[in-house]
């Protein structure tokens, strides 16, 4: 008789989002996974091949996570960047993670529809993805200098993004 089904890979994953949060990369464990679904660490393995593909499945969740908040914005540039500031702010680790692990090339396609699309309208279809990259690479550095508390000089940093963003906005707009 098969073994009944004690837990699925959206558990697992889920757990893993829980764990990441909570207790950063190194509370990603197959152990304290199996801990929260409730089953022994071997049972895992049915599901997640190791640690690898689990870390790969939570990065993938996280950036589908972070694309539903992409698509729930306005589609501007600027509803774009405060739906991204505010996924990082929610899920700061999983934010990190998606940028220190390697998640599926699907999933990095389907969160980067958004960003390509907002930014279309300043720039020709060949600069497209350089303005994508433009603008998330500002907003990526920004958003780790901000969670890791790098900005001591003082001043609003909500109004430093706002800064920031329109500067990056008008330079696209006036190429």
């Amino acid at each position: 008789m098969p073994t009944p089904e004690r837990t699925s890979l959206a558990e697992i994953v889920l757990a893993g989002q829980e764990l990441l949060e909570d207790g950063g990369p190194s509370g990603l464990t197959m152990q304290s996974v199996a801990e929260r679904v409730g089953v022994r660490a071997p049972s895992l393995y049915k599901r997640v091949r190791d640690r690898e593909a689990l870390v790969s499945a939570v990065a993938a969740a996280t950036l589908d996570d972070l694309t539903a908040r992409l698509e729930a914005s306005d589609g501007s540039l600027e509803g774009l960047a405060r739906a991204y500031r505010a996924f990082a702010h929610d899920r700061p680790e999983g934010f990190r993670l998606v940028f220190t692990s390697a998640p599926p090339r699907e999933a990095l396609d389907r969160s980067s529809a958004a960003i390509l699309r907002s930014v279309r309208p300043f720039v020709d279809e060949e600069h497209a993805l350089e303005a994508a990259r433009l603008v998330t690479a500002w907003a990526t550095g920004f958003l780790q200098m901000e969670l890791a508390g790098a900005f001591r000089l003082g001043g609003d940093l909500d109004d430093a993004f706002a800064f920031g963003l329109a500067t990056l906005r008008r330079g696209l707009e006036r190429h």
